[in-house]
């Protein structure tokens, strides 16, 4: 196959519609993909260790509590205090009677306050509660 030779000063170009369409559609497709964080574990708590708990299985209608300090409690991103926070568990429980609460206490924090809302749960007769806390790793030797 004979080269032309052209006497054109046209430089080559490369074509990247293609490619940057390419990146977009795989943008949006790992932004859909993507499992955004729930607005109660936005909070800083730090949970306390255990190395004989299992992981907690989600449940679509447990209430996470995020227990802060004396009458500083986190629901829904919310701060509420211990009467409202008694209120809204008595409407959920109204409005469904297996509702299940997981209380997330910060680790540091005195254990009175968890006990607080622990006692809140128990007025409100929700059966259903579950504490949360991390797995604590293992000991290096």
């Amino acid at each position: 196959m004979p080269l032309q030779i052209s006497d054109s000063n046209e430089e080559p170009s490369l074509n990247l519609t293609p490619m940057i369409d390419i990146v977009f559609l795989l943008i949006i497709f790992f932004m859909v993909g993507t499992h955004f964080t729930t607005p109660e574990q936005r909070s800083d708590v730090q949970l306390p260790t255990t190395s004989e708990a299992q992981p907690l299985t989600s449940l679509p209608d447990e209430i996470v509590v995020n227990v802060l300090g004396k009458n500083h409690v986190v629901v829904r991103d919310e701060p509420l205090s211990l009467a409202q926070l008694e209120q809204n568990l008595r409407t959920a429980k109204a409005n469904y009677s297996e509702q299940a609460v997981v209380l997330r206490g910060s680790g540091p924090d005195p254990y009175q306050h968890v006990m607080d809302v622990l006692a809140v749960c128990t007025r409100v007769k929700i059966s259903k509660i579950s504490l949360a806390s991390q797995i604590r790793e293992p000991a290096e030797n």
